[in-house]
Formats: structure tokens, C-alpha cells, sequence
């Protein structure tokens, strides 16, 4: 039986079982920390994994600083690169255990039947947010966030737009309220865009307009490695790629 869970409630759970030897037995044999945009495909790719995995979501920059603090994480899987190396700059990174797993693409979306921009440019965004607010992840600490700024700032979007930024904890927040009609535009990944069917996307990011989409993976320093190892080979292999695939992320290739 697999066991998946996210944020708190995986926290919580892991706390508890260490305080209760009889429940030992159910404690997961890998236990992940995964940027939010990942939910669904990783969901996939642990439910056909011969083991016991336990995940924990949320935004790329919450989790580095958990595990830099000691949260009870096996693998760490980000959505960039930099938090990436600011983790193992704090020492708590297994040696050779990192990876670049996937990549990934920035789109703009709206909710479903919105037409799409061919160019977008100040007015016409303004004129499409008609008073509303663009969702996208916290500009200072959400990977996308971090590279739909990009994209505004070399647009030349920013200082006109960033005034009607609505900044959400993580990627899956801003696809939300784009999903739910309360944000007429949302900066969230391509993946993100396919896995919600009450959005369209309305404009594709030139991938030169923002630093490049890389999910690096890690193992942690001192984690349980054997099980750790298993379960990021099993990642790199052809089920999982496949699974990461449909999701629409482009699996990588290659160790740090």
C-alpha cells in the first residue's frame, strides 16, 4: 500500500510515528519533499513504485529552508535551480545524490475560453485583466514566480504590471484562482496548464525570456540511502519518465 501525503499532514504524521514504536512499522520507506507543481505526476509515478513513499508538497523555497532545518526529508525534488545550490551549500546534501530530473515551460493562462494573445504587450494585458489581478507565485521565492518576473522585467511589463500582481505561497495556489475565476490571468508552468482542464493557455513564454526550467533532485545527507537511491533511479527510468512525460514535463538527463 502506498502512502501519500502533503505538507502538514506528512509532517505531523512523521512526528507522530516517532513518538509511538508500535507504528513504526508504517513509517514510509522514502519520504519526499516535492515542489507543488509535481502533485500530480509524482502521485502517478508512486503509485506503480514497489514501496512505501510519502510526499510533501509546496513551494521550492519553503521546502529548501525545511530541510536546511531539519525536516525529516529523504529526497528533496525542486522546481530551481538556485534553491537547489543554496541547499547544498548548507551541507545537508547527500554527496553524488543530485540530479537535474525534468525541465519544464512558462505559459500565461486564462480561464477556460479565454482567447489567446499573439503579443502581448502592457495594454492589452491590462486590458484583459480588466481591473483584476495576474496570479503567480511569490515573485522572491516561488520558482515560478522567480521566472514569470523574469519574463515581466525583460518584456519590459514589470513596472506597469507589478502593481496588479496577486502573489500566491506556490504555483498551484496561482493556477487556482485562475482555475476558479477569481484572477482573470495567471504565470504557472505548462504542466500545471494541461493538468487543470478550466483553464486555456493563452500565450507560451519565449524560453529566452526567463532562465531555463530545471527540476534538480537530491538525496539527503544521512537519509535512509539505500531506499533513496531506489526510489531516484526509479524516477530516471522509462515508467517514471514516461509518467513525467504525459504529464507535460521533459525529463533530463545527467548528474551534477
Amino acid at each position: 500500500m502506498k502512502s501519500v501525503f502533503s505538507n502538514f499532514a506528512t509532517l505531523c504524521l512523521l512526528l507522530w510515528s516517532a513518538c509511538w514504536p508500535g507504528f513504526a512499522g508504517a513509517q514510509p520507506d522514502v519520504t519526499v519533499f516535492a515542489a507543488a507543481s509535481l502533485r500530480d505526476a509524482l502521485e502517478e509515478a508512486v503509485a506503480v513504485y514497489p514501496g512505501e513513499v510519502a510526499v510533501s508538497y509546496g513551494g521550492s523555497g519553503q521546502i529548501a529552508r525545511q530541510v536546511a532545518q531539519g525536516a525529516p526529508a529523504d529526497v528533496v525534488i525542486l522546481a530551481n535551480l538556485a534553491w537547489m545550490d543554496w541547499l547544498e551549500g548548507q551541507g545537508v546534501l547527500a554527496p553524488d545524490g543530485r540530479v537535474d530530473l525534468l525541465s519544464n515551460r512558462l505559459v500565461l493562462i486564462g480561464p477556460k475560453g479565454s482567447a489567446p494573445i499573439d503579443t502581448p504587450n502592457t495594454e492589452n494585458l491590462l486590458r484583459r485583466l480588466a481591473g483584476g489581478r495576474l496570479a503567480i507565485g511569490q515573485v522572491d521565492g516561488v520558482p515560478a514566480g522567480i521566472y514569470g518576473r523574469q519574463w515581466l522585467e525583460i518584456a519590459g511589463f514589470w513596472p506597469t504590471l507589478s502593481p496588479h500582481l496577486a502573489q500566491a505561497e506556490n504555483v498551484r495556489a496561482a493556477l487556482l484562482w485562475v482555475s476558479r475565476q477569481e484572477t482573470p490571468l495567471g504565470i504557472v508552468y505548462a504542466s500545471d496548464a494541461q493538468a487543470d482542464p478550466s483553464v486555456d493557455v493563452i500565450y507560451d513564454v519565449p524560453e529566452g525570456l526567463h532562465d531555463v526550467i530545471i527540476y534538480p533532485m537530491a538525496m539527503v545527507s544521512g537519509s535512509n540511502n539505500a531506499h533513496a537511491s531506489d526510489f531516484t533511479m526509479f524516477l530516471q527510468g522509462s515508467r517514471a519518465r514516461e509518467i513525467f512525460r504525459f504529464h507535460g514535463f521533459l525529463p533530463q538527463e545527467g548528474r551534477k
